[in-house]
């Protein structure tokens, strides 16, 4: 019984890898449009120094738009900001420390930027971990779990007033999650979301990518019962060339290098379908949409349960010490 818990995940897995690589060998990637000017709009872009969240910050940035990248290596979220200064832009960048493996870190970005009286119109939260080790947070979360979804559930509903009041009726404030196609592999087990009966790496990162998209809609269906002037979509970015691989198995990753090339997105063409549903005017006042390739599509059918989204949105406030609902 263990072993078969451990295997399907992992089977699960391989076999959406291998629909989405066919997908992308007979599908070009999503060209961005021409998209409007984003000047005096602010962002935060979660995991935004490397890979598709680098390639999110610096077009937000070239639109206009001030762009604080957020994550936890300064050193390269500063040589990031650098970088993207270097180019002609007519945006502003910078870095703020989150960890979000903490919830006190998470609670501590919110203060430090609250503070300083920006207005919030986009978070992006793009961070992520991918197939990692069974290892736990400093406040004993599953790390996939911990980091990939509760820290941003934690960090969205805290920045929701914020994002709230610097929204109108016609200019709408708007949370991108990016999640996976392997969300759709993805089992939620309510009594046991740290994985401790099984760990298995690959079911904790699926779980945590359905997780996802189960609190986007859960978001979206509130924000519009109280017609409050944000929305929330969530974003499938395909199978990127990223540092995310680097914990696949050897025959996987001995694999993997003749195929990226091949077959999968670059950063820049993964971010595409994010910065669109940032800033696209088709979207505007738009949410509860599972975008993949630029194009809306069906996510999985345990994603539309609306007892499950509802069940997780508790449990997830119960964990994280969030008391408004």
């Amino acid at each position: 019984m263990w072993l078969l818990s451990y295997i399907l995940p992992v089977v699960r897995l391989y076999l959406i890898g291998l629909r989405v690589l066919i997908y992308q060998l007979f599908n070009k990637a999503f060209t961005l449009p021409v998209l409007p000017r984003q000047k005096e709009r602010v962002a935060i872009v979660t995991g935004g120094a490397r890979g598709m969240g680098y390639e999110t910050s610096r077009r937000l940035a070239s639109l206009g738009m001030h762009v604080i990248i957020a994550g936890n290596e300064e050193e390269e979220g500063l040589a990031a900001v650098r970088k993207i200064q270097q180019e002609a832009t007519e945006g502003k960048v910078e870095f703020m420390y989150l960890d979000l493996a903490s919830m006190k870190s998470v609670r501590r970005f919110v203060h430090r930027f609250e503070s300083r009286g920006l207005p919030l119109h986009v978070l992006i939260n793009n961070a992520g971990v991918m197939l990692v080790p069974e290892r736990l947070t400093e406040d004993g979360f599953e790390l996939h779990f911990g980091l990939n979804y509760l820290g941003h559930f934690l960090l969205t509903n805290l920045l929701l007033d914020l994002l709230k009041t610097s929204g109108s009726s016609i200019s709408c404030s708007r949370v991108v999650t990016v999640t996976s196609a392997t969300h759709y592999g993805g089992c939620l087990d309510l009594s046991d979301l740290q994985g401790r009966s099984c760990y298995c790496p690959h079911g904790a990162y699926s779980q945590s990518k359905l997780a996802l998209v189960l609190f986007t809609y859960h978001l979206q269906r509130c924000l519009q019962a109280r017609g409050d002037a944000v929305t929330a979509n969530a974003v499938d970015p395909g199978m990127v060339d990223t540092a995310l691989y680097e914990n696949l198995c050897r025959p996987a990753k001995l694999a993997k290098r003749p195929v990226a090339k091949l077959l999968f997105r670059t950063p820049t063409e993964g971010a595409s379908t994010a910065i669109y549903a940032a800033v696209s005017p088709e979207l505007e006042g738009v949410g509860g949409l599972y975008l993949y390739n630029g194009r809306k599509t069906e996510s999985s059918a345990i994603s539309y349960d609306e007892r499950l989204q509802t069940q997780l949105w508790m449990k997830s406030c119960a964990l994280v010490g969030f008391q408004k609902a």
